[in-house]
C-alpha cells in the first residue's frame, strides 16, 4: 500500500522534549518505520518550519518526510497553527493529486482537518488518531488551556466525518462517546515499544549511593514534574532524575521546578537531566529504582510502556492510557494525579521491598512485550 500519513506539528524528524515534541513525534515515526518495513510505501507529511529543509527527507525503509509549506518557515507553536491549516490542506490535495496514496491516517485533530479536506473529493479513506482530546485538556487545565476555541466541536464533526478512528486506550474511547461519537467508528491500538532497544539487560546509567527516581516528559505543568519534586521531599535518601528540556534552559516552567525544589529542601537531589538521546534513554530508565509518571491527564504514555520493557516498576497516574498499561498491585502502582503524598507513599513502597518492585519489573516486562 501508499500509505500517506499527516502530523501537521509532530515531524519525526524533531528532536524529543521540546514544548511541542514528545510521544506523538515518536509514535508517528515508528509507526511510519514499521509499516515500511512490513513493505508498505510511507510518506509523512509535516508543516515546513524551516526555510532550509527540503522538500522530502528519505528516512529508510520506504519511508518519507514531505514539508509542507502552509505558513511561515519557522517554528510556531502548535497551538497558533490553525490558520494555516487551509493552505496545508490545499497543498495535500495538490500533491495527492499527482500521486494519490491508498489511504490516509492523521495524527492530531489539526492534521484530520486538513487532511479530510484534500482526501474527500479524491475518495481516499481517511483513519484518524487523535493522540489527545479537547474536552480533556479544557477540562484537565482550564483557563490555562491555549487550544484553539473551535477544536472541541472540530473534533466532534471529524470523529463522525472521517472512516474511522484509531483511539490509544480505553478512556478516549468513552470520552468519544461523551462527545456523541459512535464506539462502532472506533478501534483501540495502544501504542507500541521497541522491545529490543528496550529490555531489562544492557548497559545501565552510573549513579551514586541513593535511591534512583527518573521522571521523563516535555517541560510542561500538566506533566506532573513538580508533584514528583515535592514526592521526593518525603522519601529520605532518594535522588529524582527529570529527563526533558534542556539543562540549561531558562524557560519558565523549568525556573519554577527549580524554585519548587529549593523551596522544598531538594534541590540537591533533584537533577535536571535535559534531552537525553534515545540511544541513552534504555540505560537510564534500567538505572531507575521505580519510574514515576505522574501527568494531570495523558492520552496514552510511552513512557511507562518503555520503563516496563526494561523490566522496571513503574509509579503512574490513574489516568487515561497508563490505566490500560500499569494494571495495579500487578506491574506498577497507580497513584492521584496531582497528589504528591500519595506518588511518595508509592514511592516508599517500592523502597521498602526490593522484591514486590523486583515483580512489577518482571510482570512489565511481560506486558510490554
Amino acid at each position: 500500500m501508499h500509505i500517506a500519513m499527516v502530523s501537521e506539528h509532530a515531524s519525526p524528524l524533531a528532536a524529543l522534549g521540546g514544548e511541542d515534541a514528545g510521544g506523538q513525534n515518536l509514535h508517528v515515526a515508528e509507526l511510519a518505520d514499521e509499516l515500511g518495513r512490513a513493505g508498505h510505501t510511507v510518506d509523512v507529511y509535516t508543516r515546513r518550519d524551516s526555510p532550509t529543509h527540503p522538500e522530502h527527507i528519505d528516512c529508510g525503509h520506504n519511508v518519507r518526510v514531505v514539508h509542507v509549506t502552509a505558513g511561515p518557515a519557522d517554528p510556531v507553536p502548535k497551538d497558533d497553527m490553525l490558520p494555516f491549516m487551509p493552505d496545508f490542506g490545499r497543498e495535500l490535495a495538490r500533491m495527492w493529486r499527482r500521486r494519490q496514496p491508498d489511504v490516509v491516517h492523521a495524527h492530531f485533530w489539526m492534521s484530520g482537518l486538513a487532511a479530510t479536506a484534500a482526501a474527500g473529493p479524491l475518495g481516499i479513506p481517511v483513519i484518524q488518531t487523535f493522540h489527545a482530546l479537547g474536552t480533556v485538556k479544557r477540562r484537565h487545565q482550564g483557563a490555562m488551556d491555549t487550544s484553539p476555541p473551535s477544536r472541541i466541536n472540530v473534533e466532534r464533526r471529524l470523529g463522525r466525518k472521517v472512516d474511522r478512528i484509531i483511539a490509544t486506550c480505553n478512556d478516549e474511547v468513552d470520552e468519544l462517546d461523551d462527545m456523541g461519537i459512535s464506539r462502532e467508528r472506533v478501534d483501540v491500538v495502544p501504542c507500541g515499544v521497541d522491545i529490543e532497544r528496550f529490555r531489562p539487560d544492557g548497559p545501565i546509567e552510573p549513579r551514586d549511593g541513593l535511591a534512583r527516581i527518573v521522571t521523563v516528559g516535555r517541560v510542561v505543568p500538566r506533566k506532573g514534574f513538580a508533584d514528583i519534586i515535592e514526592a521526593t521531599a518525603l522519601v529520605e535518601d532518594t535522588e529524582l532524575v527529570v529527563v526533558g528540556g534542556s539543562p540549561d534552559e531558562s524557560g519558565a516552567e523549568l525556573a519554577r521546578l527549580r524554585g519548587v525544589a529549593a523551596e522544598h529542601g531538594v534541590r540537591d537531589r533533584v537533577r535536571f537531566a535535559g534531552m537525553v538521546p534515545r540511544t541513552r534513554m534504555p540505560g537510564l530508565l534500567r538505572s531507575a529504582d521505580a519510574v514515576v509518571c505522574a501527568p494531570w491527564y495523558e492520552p496514552f504514555g510511552i513512557v511507562p510502556l518503555e520503563a516496563m520493557a526494561c523490566g522496571r516498576p513503574v509509579i503512574a497516574s490513574e489516568v487515561g492510557g497508563m490505566l490500560d498499561t500499569v494494571i495495579g498491585g500487578v506491574n506498577g502502582l497507580h497513584v492521584r494525579p496531582r497528589d504528591p503524598e500519595s506518588i511518595a507513599a508509592g514511592i516508599a513502597m517500592l523502597l521498602r521491598d526490593p522484591a514486590l518492585a523486583q515483580r512489577f519489573g518482571e510482570a512489565g516486562r511481560e506486558r510490554a512485550c
